[in-house]
């Protein structure tokens, strides 16, 4: 899933395009109407779940947002109009990572000391893990990036595309390595359509990528959910077994990969920040609580995370926690007021620190690429 391809209507009709067509307002229509009913009645056939009222999305008007209208220079990044979006392309360009990278060699034998309900746990969330960056990745090729006219967010979407491909593969290859049988691994590869508790969630991200009454707004808001409350207990799991000093490439790859969906995240945030039309702070936080009831079900009752030894009481306080920092980040009040239950959670800083059995950061970025340009300047001057 980590490689997309829209469907053939509209592969070739944009070659029917050209480029003078493309600029005018009347054939620059991001999403086509015929590309939404595809997906809408797929969408209807399997979970029911778009709505039928389209009140919301005709109220939204694209044309008076500044992300969203017709920008003709859209083809060139210079001048850059918007500093905050490109600081955030920029931040992820020096974040990048490959999956070759990672040492698995010593996972094997920790994997093989696990009790048969920790590798149950593991596998299956990776499992969502490894089909739900593919999902995201559906979300910025046929919405997002057809949406958004500002190139500096088209740029920070189309590597957050690269990243979440690296993201997939990290999973495919954790899976790989750890389950030697084909059958269970074709089940895990499948896990939208083996598992049901990685089915509901799926389901639900899905719904907004093909929804056409919700507005631009209150799908950005839907994916900071995905990325910043569907991943939060599963990335916190993976860190409880960091704790206990257990397969560092995983851990590894863990702490690599929620940093990046952090920064993901926060790319959500600043877009909301920039839309003129938001919605009222309660559609804000019907949005965020669904996700929030969907995550605790998930790691509490389809796939507790007692199984490895976790307080599930505690791990719906965490969930809950994060729910009330994204809140505040969209510009809303808090709901749960909880505070962070796991002390091993609070030393995961996305500024960085160096893993306690790992020679490489998590925290690293490219030489030079957030830097300025002090930071080259040749001296002799040293303190002592």
């Amino acid at each position: 899933m980590a490689t997309l391809i829209s469907n053939k209507e509209n592969i070739h009709g944009l070659t029917k395009l050209s480029l003078k067509d493309d600029l005018s307002q009347e054939k620059h229509q991001p999403f086509s109407e015929h590309n939404k009913n595809i997906t809408n009645t797929n969408l209807k056939s399997q979970n029911g779940h778009i709505k039928e009222d389209k009140s919301r999305s005709n109220m939204f008007d694209p044309s008076i947002e500044p992300l969203l209208k017709d920008n003709p220079r859209r083809f060139v990044i210079f001048p850059i109009e918007f500093h905050d979006i490109w600081q955030m392309y920029k931040k992820a360009e020096a974040s990048f990572w490959t999956a070759e990278e990672v040492d698995l060699s010593k996972d094997l034998a920790d994997w093989e000391k696990l009790k048969p309900d920790e590798k149950h746990f593991i596998s299956h969330v990776l499992a969502f893990f490894a089909a739900s960056d593919g999902i995201v990745n559906e979300n910025l090729v046929e919405r997002f990036s057809q949406e958004v006219q500002v190139t500096e967010a088209r740029c920070f979407y189309g590597f957050q595309i690269a990243m979440e491909n690296v993201h997939s593969e990290m999973y495919s290859l954790l899976i790989d390595t750890y389950i030697r049988d084909p059958k269970e691994r074709e089940y895990l590869f499948n896990a939208i359509e083996t598992m049901p508790c990685v089915k509901r969630k799926a389901d639900w991200a899905m719904k907004w990528i093909a929804d056409d009454a919700s507005s631009f707004a209150e799908r950005v808001i839907a994916f900071a959910a995905v990325e910043g409350i569907f991943f939060s207990g599963s990335f916190a799991s993976i860190f409880w077994l960091k704790k206990r000093g257990l397969m560092p490439g995983l851990t590894f790859s863990n702490e690599l990969i929620s940093r990046d969906e952090g920064l993901h995240c926060d790319f959500a945030c600043l877009m909301f920040k920039h839309i003129i039309q938001k919605p009222s702070e309660d559609r804000v936080k019907e949005i965020i609580m669904d996700a929030v009831k969907i995550e605790q079900e998930f790691l509490t009752e389809a796939l507790p995370v007692a199984m490895i030894g976790m307080n599930g009481t505690l791990m719906k306080q965490y969930i809950e926690f994060v729910a009330d920092r994204l809140l505040v980040e969209l510009g809303c009040m808090k709901v749960f007021f909880k505070e962070n239950p796991f002390d091993f959670m609070e030393q995961i800083s996305l500024e960085g620190k160096t893993n306690f059995f790992e020679k490489k950061v998590g925290e690293y970025q490219k030489s030079g690429v957030m830097s300025n340009k002090d930071a080259h300047v040749f001296s002799l001057d040293a303190d002592f």
